[in-house]
């Protein structure tokens, strides 16, 4: 029951820190989603330490554990436009292709960049 609680909670900080984001966006009208700043604005307090890990590390792991849940709708409502992707199968899957390996590449770099940063903090 207590793990329930811990992660409801967790998860309404991460929802608040979208709602914020978001109302930041409609405020100053700028061009980059609110869900967007919302993350820009928990990756600076998890960064200056102002919101400990801890307190939405159960949330976000429930979360992702349930991601593919989340985009099954999503999935099936492609099934709707095949008349669009019809002729294009093989340019879209070349560029689905083209695009994983690009982010994987940058997301490897950036892991071996971090892991390298901590290691010449640590000595």
């Amino acid at each position: 029951m207590m793990t329930m609680l811990r992660i409801m909670i967790h998860i309404a900080i991460l929802t608040v820190f979208y709602f914020i984001g978001s109302w930041i966006q409609q405020k100053l009208g700028l061009a980059i989603p609110g869900s967007i700043i919302g993350m820009l604005l928990l990756f600076l307090a998890l960064l200056t330490k102002m919101l400990p890990v801890r307190y939405i590390e159960e949330g976000s792991s429930f979360i992702l554990r349930h991601m593919p849940l989340l985009f099954l709708p999503v999935t099936v409502g492609i099934l709707q436009f095949l008349d669009v992707f019809s002729g294009r199968g093989f340019l879209l899957i070349l560029i689905t292709l083209i695009s994983t390996m690009m982010v994987m590449a940058v997301s490897g770099l950036i892991g071996q960049n971090l892991v390298k940063k901590k290691e010449i903090t640590k000595k």
